[in-house]
């Protein structure tokens, strides 16, 4: 069953209605009114993606209203203003509503009404959103998509931007605990918080962002009882704080090794700390220079950094809201939230619930403990080698896509697909966490709305000549 495609016209299809894809779609139909944009998404509300779809109403973004923007009219800022839901985050950050840390649920609908008032109700130039879920390519020569629903989608060109992929759960192939009806394996899944004993205990595995997300909304719907969050290293992520600056300090180091630039960045800590610098800025001077770093780093050099220093990094560039944090304080002065470094082993039946015995990071007696609910809260994964997700599976099979060596997501450049002889593809292309293995870091707004630009453009056959990624990422370091 083929959806109707004039040929006459340029057709774009993008897999993916999150922030990715849809700022995308956006600025693709302002660039060329001309084109049909073709948004494919399962979600009946395109344009919040996972990230602002199932968040709770306690849940704040990462990152201040400023740093939000995206190019978009009206400008969040303006959309936001003498929103009710904005004045607690306007007291906390003195009425400067730049400087505010907006409900994630705001930004999720400020999204999806900006892709609702862009999009057409026929087939002609414009936006089109089709519900569905893309599931293979059109077999040879036809180019496009399938949907699962047997729909197809002819188009010249194909852009990837399905986002965060679900957690792996951190358990062995074959754990009894994969099927049990006490472990979430998604803690996004409708129904991972579901059925819970207010008071019962609840394991947490992960200690990141995701699991402070977890955490409060269990406590938000009612939860009393303990929650334990468990991790090898048991780390928190910092809170965000105002004010200071801090030059930036390592480009003159580069070329460097992961452990020469983590000693340079904890002895730059402390220089701040000294001058009475809060150390998020001296993280926020490392910004620009993150995707050049990587750039120059080889395979061993990136696996080094991802085993043995990416856990402290995260926890220090990816930050809370002052309020979050503030929320979490309170959780664990409570008792109500511990958090421990440990390994969780020897998983045991235990009635509705599961028994497990955790492993004290750096020796100590391994203790055990029953709980009701295992929550997989380590974030989400980018390995997508086996991964039998029906559109990337059908392209790997095809020879069209290449999953990295390092399980970071797909290799690319300029964000154009490559195979897996590094040939680039003309009519293939990926945005945002896909692309992990070519810049590290671009999971942030401020990151995927440079990226979307210059893809925008060159898919556009603009005249605008905009900057390199890289040199596009100069800026997106200042400030919180």
């Amino acid at each position: 069953m083929a959806f109707d495609t004039p040929t006459a016209r340029r057709t774009l299809a993008i897999v993916g209605g999150g922030f990715s894809g849809s700022l995308l779609a956006l600025k693709l139909v302002a660039l060329r009114p001309d084109w049909r944009v073709v948004l494919i998404d399962p979600s009946s509300r395109p344009g919040r993606g996972l990230a602002y779809g199932a968040c709770a109403p306690s849940h704040l973004l990462n990152v201040p209203v400023a740093r939000m923007e995206a190019g978009l009219s009206p400008a969040y800022g303006d959309w936001l203003a003498g929103r009710a839901e904005m004045v607690e985050a306007l007291a906390e950050s003195g009425g400067e509503m730049s400087a505010a840390f907006s409900p994630r649920e705001l930004w999720g609908q400020y999204l999806q009404q900006q892709v609702a008032a862009a999009r057409v109700t026929d087939n002609g130039a414009g936006l089109t959103v089709l519900r569905g879920e893309a599931v293979r390519l059109l077999d040879a020569p036809r180019r496009g998509l399938v949907l699962s629903d047997g729909r197809e989608v002819e188009a010249d060109t194909v852009v990837l931007a399905t986002g965060n992929l679900p957690p792996r759960p951190p358990l062995p192939a074959d754990s009894w605990l994969q099927d049990a009806a006490c472990f979430a394996a998604d803690p996004w899944a409708h129904d991972a918080l579901t059925v819970i004993d207010p008071d019962a205990p609840v394991l947490l595995l992960g200690t990141g962002l995701t699991m402070v997300d977890i955490a409060l909304k269990l406590a938000e719907e009612g939860h009393r009882g303990p929650m334990l969050a468990v991790s090898r290293r048991g780390l928190l992520p910092g809170a965000h704080r105002y004010g200071g600056h801090w030059e930036p300090f390592l480009a003159p180091m580069l070329p460097a090794s992961p452990l020469t630039l983590s000693k340079a960045i904890r002895a730059e800590v402390r220089r701040a700390e000294a001058a009475g610098q809060p150390w998020q800025r001296v993280i926020d001077a490392v910004r620009p220079v993150i995707a050049r770093i990587w750039s120059t780093w080889t395979p061993k050099q990136k696996r080094q950094f991802l085993r043995h220093q990416r856990p402290r990094w995260d926890v220090h560039r990816h930050r809370m809201a002052p309020r979050i944090a503030g929320r979490i304080e309170a959780l664990m002065a409570d008792g109500q939230l511990s958090v421990r470094a440990a390994r969780s082993r020897d998983w045991t039946p235990a009635g509705d619930g599961v028994a497990v015995t955790l492993h004290p990071r750096g020796g100590g007696p391994a203790e055990t403990l029953t709980v009701a609910r295992v929550i997989n809260c380590t974030g989400p994964r980018s390995d997508l080698q086996g991964l039998e997700v029906p559109l990337y599976a059908d392209l790997a099979r095809k020879g069209l896509i290449a999953p990295d060596d390092l399980g970071l997501g797909l290799e690319t450049a300029d964000c154009a697909v490559l195979g897996p002889r590094g040939e680039v593809s003309t009519w293939l292309h990926a945005l945002g966490p896909l692309t992990r293995p070519a810049w590290w870091e671009i999971t942030a707004v401020p990151e995927i709305t440079a990226q979307v630009d210059g893809l925008a453009h060159r898919l556009a056959e603009d005249a605008v000549v905009g900057p390199s990624l890289e040199e596009a990422f100069v800026d997106l370091g200042a400030g919180i």
